[in-house]
């Protein structure tokens, strides 16, 4: 069994970073892309899946040599956890990555301890990097307060768990003022 596959969950381009397009930031579609590009190269070189639902993501992740995940998830919890259980037979954790992270580097190369890994956001609420062990019933809850969330939900199956506050990683993008 393979130790650890990395899942980087995107939306339709289109449809994505809503609170971009309403804050008026021209060429959405394009930072998205190039935010996308840069954390899924700063993965390798372990494996990563993209679980999508449109045509567009799915070859954008082909032309970068990703493995697409193609779902009918109408939520980022319902695709994730779907790319977490088809995993869990072949690798034994997943770490679950934003692709807007500003400071993706690093990503390939973490080694993260046993047991549930929660790294936050620079507010310290959501989670950008989650790792879970595929042996966990575990149920995603990526939103308000994820980390938190996660937190709870860790605990309440009994699994290990450890924040990170002050990873490269907390910084994402989700405001217009994100991309200053």
């Amino acid at each position: 069994m393979n130790d650890l596959a990395i899942v980087v969950p995107l939306k339709e381009f289109a449809r994505a970073k809503s609170r971009l397009r309403d804050g008026g930031v021209v060429g959405v579609d394009d930072h998205i892309r190039e935010m996308a590009t840069r954390v899924v190269v700063a993965c390798r070189p372990r494996r990563v899946f993209v679980p999508c639902e449109s045509d567009d993501v799915e070859e954008f992740a082909r032309a970068l040599s990703l493995t697409p995940l193609r779902t009918a998830a109408d939520t980022l919890n319902e695709a994730v956890t779907l790319a977490y259980r088809q995993l869990s037979d072949e690798f034994s954790r997943v770490m679950i990555v934003h692709a807007d992270l500003r400071y993706p580097e690093g990503l390939g190369q973490f080694e993260p301890r046993g047991g549930v890994t929660i790294v936050t956001d620079h507010r310290g609420r959501g989670t950008n990097v989650l790792v879970v062990p595929t042996s966990l019933d575990f149920r995603f809850s990526f939103g308000e307060d994820s980390a938190r969330t996660h937190q709870f939900e860790s605990e309440r199956i009994g699994a290990e768990w450890r924040v990170v506050r002050d990873s490269p990683w907390r910084f994402d993008v989700d405001e217009p003022e994100d991309l200053l």
